[in-house]
């Protein structure tokens, strides 16, 4: 079985170095809750690993069907309950392309085989959390 490891070491205050495949990352709490807003809050992150996830997926897949959009941009929005603790009850995933006839049968295709295959971050929060999605053509 698969292992991946992180390391979060506290630096002061409210503030912690993330060590993540050899990257640096400084996370932070605002200075309202003790922080200097040093790096972003750890919650955050939850709606980045989805997108880089899907993202990346969707990339990789429109690649091998040779669909190569002008712009592809991932937003993910998440609703937080409003009592403690604080969790993720739902996150919507807007794909957002630009591009010349863009073939939207191949990228609902590309994104629902990330949706329902590939992205492991997909498939971990669909076991807590309602997930959407939408694709949004830009002009």
């Amino acid at each position: 079985m698969a292992k991946e490891t992180v390391n979060v070491e506290w630096l002061e205050n409210m503030a912690f170095k993330a060590e993540v495949n050899g990257h640096e990352i400084v996370i932070d709490a605002g200075d309202k809750v003790g922080g200097e807003n040093r790096g972003p809050r750890p919650k955050p992150f939850m709606l980045t690993a989805l997108a880089g996830c899907t993202g990346m997926d969707v990339v990789s897949i429109l690649k091998k069907m040779r669909v190569k959009p002008d712009y592809f941009n991932v937003v993910v929005e998440g609703e937080l309950t409003e009592e403690h603790p604080k969790h993720f009850i739902k996150m919507h995933v807007i794909y957002e392309f630009r591009g010349k006839d863009l073939p939207m049968a191949k990228l609902q295709k590309a994104i629902d085989l990330s949706e329902e295959r590939y992205c492991g971050v997909s498939a971990t929060y669909k076991q807590s959390m309602e997930l959407t999605s939408e694709i949004k053509i830009l002009n």
